[in-house]
């Protein structure tokens, strides 16, 4: 199946990190590919780091800095490209149970990976077991082909009262 998990609330990352810890709990693997997180303090690349969830393994595939989405600069494009590369590869030969393109969603409605590609792609592979793709604005030709989308809309958050991220709740 292919899962969208999108909108402007928290918890996209989270609930795909929850796919893959229940299916830890039947044997099953999990690739997950970071777009524009290359951050080793993310609690799940702590996580991976430490072993902690048999069977998972995380690829940062972004730079850890902010992404001009306007006027992206060319290595941004160059490690999205090289991202979804390695990850179609990882999609076709059935590589993990469970695949997460964690913030890909964010990277196709910038542009910086063309959404029709990656609709078309997907549309075909998404079969090659469960396809988790999370961040904002999914776009149209993802949530068009998807199986389950799940919109995460903000009603409240302590950001708004000037609390920051915190370590392993937020990040």
């Amino acid at each position: 199946m292919l899962h969208v998990y999108t909108g402007t609330g928290k918890g996209k990352t989270t609930a795909a990190l929850g796919v893959a810890l229940r299916g830890s709990g039947y044997g099953m693997k999990t690739l997950m590919f970071s777009f524009l997180k290359d951050d080793p303090e993310y609690g799940e690349a702590k996580a991976y780091a430490a072993g902690f969830l048999p069977g998972f393994t995380l690829k940062q595939v972004g730079r850890d800095v902010f992404v001009n989405f306007k006027s992206p600069d060319p290595v941004d494009l160059k490690m999205c490209r090289e991202g979804w590369e390695k990850a179609k590869k990882a999609i076709i030969n059935r590589e993990a149970d469970i695949i997460i393109l964690d913030e890909i969603n964010i990277v196709l409605s910038a542009g910086l990976l063309p959404a029709d590609e990656a609709g078309e792609f997907l549309a075909k592979h998404k079969n090659n077991g469960e396809i988790i793709l999370t961040g904002r604005n999914a776009p149209k030709e993802i949530i068009k082909i998807a199986d389950l989308v799940t919109d995460m809309q903000e009603v409240k958050h302590y950001f708004h009262k000037g609390i920051m991220s915190r370590n392993g709740i937020d990040h």
